[in-house]
């Protein structure tokens, strides 16, 4: 088998629009939630979100192309543009059918379904726009980032809702390891900060209700939790056989050594009380990554900061780890950035190449009373310098789908 090696990344976020930003946001603990602005939300229970701020899509795609694509795709095809200038790589010079793109998007172009069937519906179909399937499909983040690129090998998006970003790099590390692929562009994407979308998890009282405190509303493992908070955005990383990195001089952030990946089958959206699923995706990439659990020095958490996922995920991580869960450190980034859904994974991802590349490990912010049922070191508030040498990082999504990935310090 080949070893995989992160050469690039680029993230669209609520904290930063670049890598660089985003990255040093997180260092620094910032929160990009605040009230809602996409769209008059004083009639839902929750108004607060993690709103991309600032973005300029003509910094990286043509005028004519912007208006022919939703907003999850931007952030895709501005993400990958960004990991790919990051990677140093000419991709006009790689075997175009070795080199492939795979994204994560759990609801695509939902603002541009949500316009589109409105138009209808007042309008009539002939109003319709000719580009309203290519904008809504969620395939279509994945089909440009071919184009920009000329990358035409394996193309396809994955859709397991929360786990989509994980599950597509996932996807993506196996190409690259077997053989099959040299380069693969991989990561998430989603733009769900919309009327429908937010009328619709509110009405599974999922979400946050601490309207009055949007910067301390995203509480991951901290006893007084009460739901999640939306974010958007996108993560995207160059994955590379590490011999072809290596024979053109390029920069390595970290390896990636192990990907798990498994269901709970057993509720549409409650996850597992016992953990099983989510411990046996963790416990499936620790041993592709030929590790033990007390090998991983950092576990970037799902950490919705809803009741249940929380809990559920502290007692997986307990039981797999055994009395070396005592020593981990886990945190979730979610507190900073919200819940970008399908891209969280992608995001995540880089957040974690970058930890074990600048020894340092991000904090859980606004954690304020400890929680007797999550009773693990969640970084509270303050990040730390740390030597990282395998971090890990967990995906848990509606569906039951769970997904992990291994990072690995690279020698």
């Amino acid at each position: 088998m080949k070893r995989v090696v992160i050469t690039g990344t680029g993230a669209v976020t609520p904290i930063g629009n670049n890598t660089q930003d985003f990255w040093k946001s997180i260092r620094e603990g910032v929160c990009g939630i605040d009230t809602i602005t996409r769209f008059d939300a004083e009639k839902y229970d929750c108004r607060i979100g993690g709103e991309v701020k600032g973005f300029d899509p003509l910094l990286y795609i043509e005028k004519k192309e912007v208006r022919h694509m939703d907003r999850y795709a931007q952030y895709a095809l501005a993400a990958a543009k960004m990991a790919v200038e990051d990677s140093g790589l000419d991709t006009k010079s790689l075997d175009p059918f070795r080199a492939g793109v795979i994204t994560g998007s759990g609801i695509g172009g939902i603002e541009t379904a949500e316009k589109q069937i409105m138009i209808n519906e007042t309008k009539g179909p002939g109003r319709v726009s000719p580009f309203y399937i290519t904008m809504m499909i969620s395939n279509m983040a994945a089909a440009y980032i071919a184009l920009e690129h000329g990358l035409k090998g394996p193309n396809y998006n994955v859709v397991s809702a929360c786990a989509s970003g994980t599950n597509a790099i996932g996807e993506a590390f196996r190409l690259v390891r077997d053989g099959t692929c040299d380069v693969m562009v991989a990561g998430g994407a989603e733009a769900p900060i919309t009327p429908s979308s937010f009328a619709g998890f509110c009405s599974m009282k999922a979400m946050t209700t601490r309207n009055d405190n949007p910067k301390g509303a995203s509480s991951p493992f901290d006893k007084n939790r009460d739901g999640f908070v939306m974010g958007e955005g996108s993560g995207m990383v160059v994955l590379e056989e590490y011999e072809h990195a290596k024979a053109r001089g390029a920069r390595i952030l970290c390896e990636l050594a192990g990907y798990g990946a498994t269901d709970d089958a057993y509720h549409i959206t409650m996850p597992d009380p016992t953990g099983e699923g989510g411990r046996k995706a963790m416990e499936f990439a620790i041993r592709d990554a030929g590790i033990e659990p007390k090998d991983i020095t950092y576990i970037n958490a799902h950490g919705t900061s809803t009741p249940y996922n929380d809990k559920f995920e502290t007692a997986a991580i307990r039981t797999l780890f055994g009395e070396a869960a005592k020593s981990v450190a886990v945190s979730s980034t979610k507190s900073m950035t919200g819940h970008l859904l399908g891209a969280a994974g992608g995001v995540e991802a880089v957040i974690c190449a970058l930890a074990i590349y600048d020894s340092f490990i991000p904090a859980t912010i606004n954690y304020q009373t400890p929680d007797e049922e999550c009773d693990l070191d969640y970084v509270p508030n303050e990040g730390r310098s740390l030597e990282i040498r395998y971090a890990m990082s967990n995906s848990l999504g509606f569906g039951g789908h769970n997904a992990a990935l291994v990072f690995k310090k690279c020698d």
